[in-house]
C-alpha cells in the first residue's frame, strides 16, 4: 500500500486544481487544502501543516514568494514547484527560496502522487533536462554579493557560506543536505571547516558572527 501523504495544492487555475485533487486522491494522497493565490496558500499551509505543498509558479502573488515564506515557517514541509515551462532561472530561484522539487505541468497526473512521495523520501523531483545545468550551477557557487566584503564570510568558501546560511535560517543538517544535494557527512565537514576558520567552537557562535557582519 502506498504511503499516505497530506498535500496542499496551490494552483491558480480552478479546473487544473480540481484535476490535480482528483488525481492525488486517486493515488492515495490526502488533499488537506487548496489555494488559488499566494496569500491563501501561506495561510492554509500554516493552518494545516501538510507534508507537501505543490506550488504553481504562476500563482497570483508569485509562487516563489510562497516557497520562501513556507520554507521559513514550515521547515519540515516539502515544497514542490509546479511550472508550465522549463526555465532554469525559475528552477534555481525556487531552490534558493526553499523548494525541494520542480515539476512540469506536462507530468502525468496519475504519477504525481508517487513523485511527491519521492520528494518526502529524499528523491529529487527535477526534470532530467535540467539536472546537468543544475549540477554545474551548484558545483561552483559564489559568495553572495552582500557578504563578499564581510571579514568573517571572506574566510569561508562559497559552499561553507551556503551551509552556514541555511543553518542560520533554521534548517536541520538533513534539510541542508537535501537543499544543496550533498550528503549529511559532507554538510558536517563544511560546518567543521567553517568553525575552525571563524575560530569559534559551535554553530550558534558561527552563525551569530556571520549574521552580525553581513547585516
Amino acid at each position: 500500500m502506498s504511503e499516505q501523504v497530506r498535500v496542499l495544492v496551490a494552483e491558480a487555475d480552478e479546473a487544473a486544481r480540481a484535476a490535480i485533487v482528483v488525481a492525488l486522491e486517486g493515488n492515495g494522497c490526502v488533499v488537506c487544502g487548496v489555494a488559488g493565490s499566494a496569500d491563501d496558500a501561506v495561510e492554509i499551509a500554516v493552518a494545516q501543516r501538510p507534508d507537501v505543498v505543490l506550488i504553481d509558479v504562476d500563482l497570483p502573488g508569485r509562487g516563489i514568494s510562497v516557497a520562501r515564506e513556507l520554507a521559513r515557517r514550515l521547515p519540515n514541509a516539502a515544497l514542490v514547484m509546479w511550472a508550465e515551462d522549463l526555465d532554469d532561472d525559475v528552477l534555481f530561484d525556487s531552490l534558493r527560496a526553499g523548494a525541494s522539487g520542480y515539476l512540469l505541468k506536462e507530468t502525468d497526473l496519475a504519477r504525481l502522487g508517487d513523485a511527491l512521495r519521492g520528494v518526502i523520501n529524499g528523491e529529487a523531483a527535477i526534470p532530467r533536462r535540467l539536472v546537468r545545468r543544475m549540477a554545474e550551477e551548484f558545483r561552483s557557487p559564489s559568495l553572495p554579493r552582500y557578504v563578499q566584503s564581510s571579514p568573517a564570510a571572506s574566510k569561508l568558501t562559497a559552499r561553507e557560506w551556503q551551509v552556514m546560511e541555511l543553518l542560520g535560517a533554521g534548517l536541520t543538517t538533513d534539510q541542508v543536505a537535501r537543499r544543496l544535494f550533498l550528503s549529511r557527512s559532507t554538510v558536517r565537514v563544511h560546518v567543521s571547516s567553517a568553525l575552525k576558520k571563524l575560530r569559534v567552537t559551535d554553530r550558534d557562535a558561527a552563525i551569530a558572527l556571520l549574521k552580525g557582519q553581513s547585516e
